[in-house]
């Protein structure tokens, strides 16, 4: 199967569809939106199913050295992209340094809904990954922030760095992540029988829902993007790619299965909305959100969610040697 029809196949699909629908929605300029409320519920929701299974799949596995070489890849590349992003967005992107590095801790964090969607898309491939690659998702989301921070504080320009960092550890979504991991680890085939119905069968109506409000968010922020230098734009797309060569190299040093290489590789290509922002917006108030939530939403989140899947997936399964798909 060639890339172009992967591609194909990953758009025709219910979530991709939906964000697609929301997308359109919001271009036209349409009234539709869910409710902010019931738009953190489905989040969280969501954050809560993908640690919990891996929590699971983590127990079956063990503490085996797949895991640990692929949490060891993630937390690297993590820390040190934000720094490559940094550099690219203030040559290239010329934005201020408080922004480059809100910006570049985006792009070094990870979208859990990505990830969802391309967890979903190997599934659907019948390409085996390990459970413990959402462990990894959730190591890799602060490494990206704090690296970010230090940034931005390079010159003075963020403050309150204690209470950021509790921010991020213990917010929302690091908390549910992290947590539901470890009690799906603890609970194991035990506590899956008991949340099967809720963690299984209904996962993929949420993520239809909240696709579909990010869809009509997205266009918005693609809106506001436009009015971007187009140097500015091309980052959005050029620092996913980046990452994503990075996230394969990676992969390929620490001996990962295609699996978990498209995974690995998606993880360092996607970019965060959620947590970055909402760290970036306490610590760093001078950045502008117009810029990164334009880059990472707008811009990155599409980029990845229909093109950028199908694209690794076959990338990944060339350089570690898996049968192509």
């Amino acid at each position: 199967m060639t890339a172009g029809q992967l591609g194909l196949q990953n758009l025709l699909t219910p979530a991709v569809l939906f964000f697609i629908l929301g997308m359109t929605a919001g271009i036209a300029r349409s009234d539709l939106a869910l409710p902010e409320a019931s738009v953190k519920t489905f989040a969280l929701y969501l954050m809560l199913c993908i640690g919990f299974k891996g929590g699971v799949e983590a127990a079956r596995a063990g503490l085996s050295p797949d895991f640990l070489r692929a949490g060891l890849a993630g937390l690297g590349l993590s820390l040190t992209f934000p720094i490559l992003a940094f550099a690219l967005l203030r040559r290239v992107g010329k934005l201020d340094r408080a922004t480059a590095a809100a910006t570049a801790a985006a792009f070094g964090s990870v979208s859990v809904v990505t990830f969802a969607a391309g967890s979903d898309f190997l599934k659907a491939q019948g390409v085996p990954f390990g459970g413990y690659m959402a462990a990894v998702l959730a190591l890799m989301e602060a490494p990206a922030i704090l690296t970010g921070l230090l940034l931005a504080r390079a010159k003075g320009s963020a403050s309150g760095f204690g209470s950021v960092l509790r921010e991020v550890l213990l917010g929302g979504p690091a908390l549910v992540l992290a947590g539901s991991f470890l009690v799906g680890a603890l609970t194991g085939e035990r506590g899956l029988a008991k949340l099967d119905l809720f963690v299984n069968p209904l996962f993929q109506g949420v993520l239809c829902l909240f696709l579909l409000e990010m869809g009509v968010t997205a266009a918005r922020s693609l809106g506001l993007g436009a009015r971007l230098p187009a140097p500015l734009l091309a980052l959005g797309v050029l620092l996913p790619l980046t990452g994503a060569t990075l996230g394969l190299g990676a992969a390929r040093l620490a001996g990962l299965g295609a699996g978990d290489a498209t995974l690995l590789t998606l993880l360092a290509a996607s970019a965060s909305y959620i947590a970055v922002p909402a760290a970036m917006r306490l610590a760093v108030p001078q950045a502008q959100p117009a810029i990164y939530l334009s880059l990472a939403l707008g811009v990155a989140f599409p980029f990845n969610l229909i093109l950028g899947i199908p694209l690794y997936r076959a990338a990944a399964a060339a350089v570690t040697g898996a049968p192509p798909p």
